[in-house]
């Protein structure tokens, strides 16, 4: 590495910033220019600039066409776990250690959760190698921690009652909603919008635009329940605002959740002290929304539809899928069956 005889030292947003050249006067004539630069906003390239800089640079530069939901969600996300933690440190000083600690502290999350997040963090640094910022990705070899990974169940009647009860009344559960009455995926239901609803033969329908299997993009019937509260929403109006009446990002949609995970709890009588739940709490640990789908797919099985259009109606990729949900209802008939006949009941 180059040796510089000066170097000038100067302040900016509360950062310390050095300039280095061969005598002082160049030292000088770089100090201004980096200053300058900093307050036009302009960022100079190199392994120097923050992990924070260079994120804004790769996600403007090698993301142009996701998006504007799938990059509200990535941005938030890599502003919560990554760039807290890295945002102010040097592209190069950054260690595998340092990126191993950030995606183990995701330890006890959803496997997309730590999927999403140690893909973003090789992003970074990837794009950070190919343009010859630094040497190595330190994200290039994560051992990713254990992640929750729960059985999908329906809900019982009293969790049911629960979040019916829950729902009634307020606009924030409605991301829920359209996983229990539509079968969405919980992105498929943040992605609804207005134009997606529409009336056949009297008939009221939801055109789910998922993306995750060729099978995904489909058409469902919507309940009464439900269509009374969303039938008017302006053709490009989120169907499930959050608070704020916009499409909901990682983070509304996970305060959502756990709005929901308490008001549940409270209507199955948890109680309460200054306003605080009370353990042991009534609502199952490994209830998750997804749960709301699974129910509306085991609730196709009773009323007896087909399995080819419940697959249709569940957007799965493979028959086999919607079978194993299937096949467990019809063994749970089973044996409410029998024991009837034997008299346990």
């Amino acid at each position: 590495m180059k040796k510089f005889n000066f170097k000038k030292t100067f302040t900016f947003d509360g950062k310390r910033y050095v300039a280095y050249g061969d005598t002082e006067k160049d030292a000088i004539i770089k100090m201004l220019e980096k200053k300058k630069a900093l307050e036009e906003g302009r960022v100079t390239v190199g392994g120097s600039m923050t992990v924070a800089q260079w994120t804004e640079i790769a996600l403007s530069t090698y993301k142009p066409n996701v998006s504007p939901g799938v990059m509200k969600d990535m941005r938030a996300r890599i502003n919560k776990h990554i760039l807290s933690v890295i945002g102010d440190r040097p592209l190069k000083s950054v260690k595998p250690l340092d990126c191993q600690m950030i995606i183990n502290g995701s330890s006890g999350m959803s496997f997309s959760h730590i999927q999403k997040l140690s893909q973003e963090l090789s992003f970074i640094f990837s794009t950070a190698v190919r343009n010859k910022l630094i040497l190595d990705n330190p994200a290039a070899y994560l051992v990713k921690p254990k992640a929750q990974k729960g059985k999908r169940r329906p809900l019982s009647d009293e969790e049911r009652a629960a979040f019916l009860a829950a729902c009634e009344g307020t606009d924030r559960f409605r991301v829920f909603q359209l996983m229990y009455y539509c079968g969405c995926r919980p992105g498929e239901a943040i992605a609804c919008e207005g134009r997606d609803v529409s009336v056949a033969d009297d008939v009221a329908l939801l055109h789910i635009r998922g993306t995750k299997t060729v099978n995904s993009d489909r058409v469902v019937p919507i309940p009464e329940e439900l269509f009374g509260l969303i039938r008017d929403k302006a053709p490009d109006a989120p169907l499930a605002p959050n608070d704020r009446g916009a499409r909901h990002s990682e983070s509304s949609y996970d305060r959502a959740m756990s709005s929901l995970r308490r008001e549940m709890n409270i209507r199955m009588g948890c109680k309460m002290y200054r306003n605080q739940l009370i353990p042991p709490f009534p609502l199952r640990e490994s209830f998750v929304p997804y749960d709301l789908r699974h129910t509306y797919c085991t609730d196709l099985a009773a009323k007896g539809v087909d399995i080819r259009i419940a697959q249709r109606l569940m957007g799965h990729a493979s028959i086999n899928i919607t079978a194993d949900i299937y096949t467990h209802i019809e063994k749970q008939r089973i044996i409410d069956e029998a024991v009837k006949i034997l008299g346990k009941r």
